[in-house]
């Protein structure tokens, strides 16, 4: 079956997230690492966007056509993306690896690593979406 193309058995599960950047060169880089650090590789790379695989799941970043329009996630519509981590150890890397970025922001520092009352991290990439990295229990 084409990852393109719905799976039944994942009736109800997530297909993809297609986010739009005003700034997609310097967007790329972040969600490149990040994305990585959590097991996607690279789907597909054209001038306007890329994308990144996980099994069925992938996340797409497009250049937006309108950059006048920054983002705001306490504005009506998408608050932030939680990914699944495999371990306490995995928020922690990923932890150290943004506070060493200059295009991303440690969210919540001093509740972390419980600032929504379990194990994960908050973070904030360039073009101001949070992201959350949950640990298992």
């Amino acid at each position: 079956m084409s990852r393109d193309h719905a799976d039944p058995e994942r009736a109800g599960q997530l297909h993809h997230v297609e986010l739009y950047a005003s700034d997609l060169d310097a967007s790329v880089p972040f969600w490149d690492w990040l994305l990585g650090e959590l097991g996607y590789e690279p789907k597909n790379d054209w001038e306007a966007g890329r994308s990144w695989i996980r099994d069925p799941t992938y996340v797409v970043l497009v250049r937006a056509d309108e950059s006048d329009h920054p983002f705001d996630r306490d504005a009506a519509g998408l608050n932030h993306l939680a990914f699944h981590a495999a371990s306490r150890e995995q928020v922690d890397a990923i932890t150290e690896g943004v506070r060493e970025r200059d295009d991303a922001g440690l969210l919540f520092e001093e509740q972390h690593p419980f600032a929504g009352g379990y194990y994960a991290l908050y973070c904030e990439g360039p073009e101001g979406v949070k992201v959350e990295v949950v640990a298992p229990e």
